[in-house]
């Protein structure tokens, strides 16, 4: 069976979950083959075994968390030239996609980016996307060299499936470009105990009906009860009432969860353009002609400030 090589997104060992679920998808293509590198990739051999892993090449090196994304691709390529893979699966971050974009250019091959569903096809992978801010679904395919594709969170469930996940050292040369941009300083970012926007099941977000940053506590104590993330339309934002951060939208991030509460969100397309591949969109929203409710699932016709507290305290009384 054709191997597939999954780049691993892991802190310090710690696996993430969008790494896991792009071990789903490999596995519906072929064989996956792990590539951790950095402080603790070996570490990673357990988790990554019980998703699927048959082997997991790993390597540590100072110039992974000294530099920018160079050494990743070195190791990624070494990986790709050790393997000779069907396909390389990348998370798609920002970082991630720098990656899979350097090794496309490198092997010669076409890259696919933000995908949102992999199938095996009779020429390689079918990969679904999500195209013009999300208006329309497409499936395409690489027609030239090793398909090099990212996929976004929260695209496939994380399913176990235990593997050998052999561990084997890879041996990686770092090329003259390794060391061209140095990292001279890291700010730990201040936790909230919430997950990560862009990798959240749940995800609650607040707009220009929030009316100040005074009432995002709101926002935040439904997300809270969800166990969700928070997140904020780009009005928001601007008006200062949230940080950037958490900005959703075409000029924030994308996002991709099994269920997204719009709350005071008009539905703009430059909105919608990061959240439409939600699995599940609730609004909640006083305009009866806001766009928005174009969109969702389920939406609810009503002034936020009465809905939000009544529906966080039922989820709250639910939880018991």
């Amino acid at each position: 069976m054709a191997e597939i090589l999954v780049y691993v997104d892991h802190v310090d060992g710690a696996v993430r979950k969008p790494t896991l679920e792009l071990l789903t998808l490999a596995r519906r293509l072929g064989e996956p083959v792990a590539v951790a590198l950095g402080n603790g990739a070996a570490d990673t051999a357990a988790a990554l075994a019980e998703h699927g892993a048959v082997k997991v090449l790993t390597a540590d090196a100072p110039e992974f968390a000294e530099y920018l994304v160079v050494p990743k691709v070195d190791a990624l390529q070494a990986a790709y030239d050790a393997v000779s893979p069907a396909a390389v699966l990348v998370p798609s971050s920002a970082e991630g996609k720098e990656i899979a974009a350097r090794l496309a250019v490198r092997i010669g091959s076409g890259v696919i980016t933000d995908a949102v569903d992999l199938e095996a096809g009779d020429e390689g992978p079918v990969a679904t996307q999500a195209a013009f801010a999300a208006s329309f679904t497409t499936k395409s395919r690489v027609s030239k060299g090793t398909p090099v594709i990212t996929v976004k969170p929260n695209s496939a469930p994380v399913e176990a499936a235990p593997a050998a996940g052999a561990v084997e050292a890879l041996a990686v040369s770092f090329g003259p470009l390794a060391t061209g941009t140095k990292v001279t300083a890291r700010t730990p970012r201040e936790s909230t105990g919430r997950p990560e926007l862009t990798e959240a099941a749940i995800v609650v977000s607040g707009g220009r009906g929030v009316n100040g940053a005074e009432n995002f506590g709101i926002i935040e104590a439904l997300a809270d009860s969800l166990g969700a993330a928070v997140g904020a339309s780009r009005a928001a934002v601007d008006a200062g009432w949230y940080p950037h951060s958490n900005q959703v939208g075409q000029t924030g991030k994308s996002v991709s969860p099994q269920l997204y509460i719009a709350s005071g969100i008009s539905g703009a397309i430059q909105h919608r353009a990061g959240m439409q591949t939600s699995k599940t969109i609730v609004a909640i929203n006083k305009d009866a002609e806001a766009p928005i409710f174009d969109l969702v699932d389920y939406g609810v016709v009503g002034d936020l400030f009465d809905v939000v507290p009544q529906l966080t305290a039922e989820v709250q009384a639910r939880k018991g």
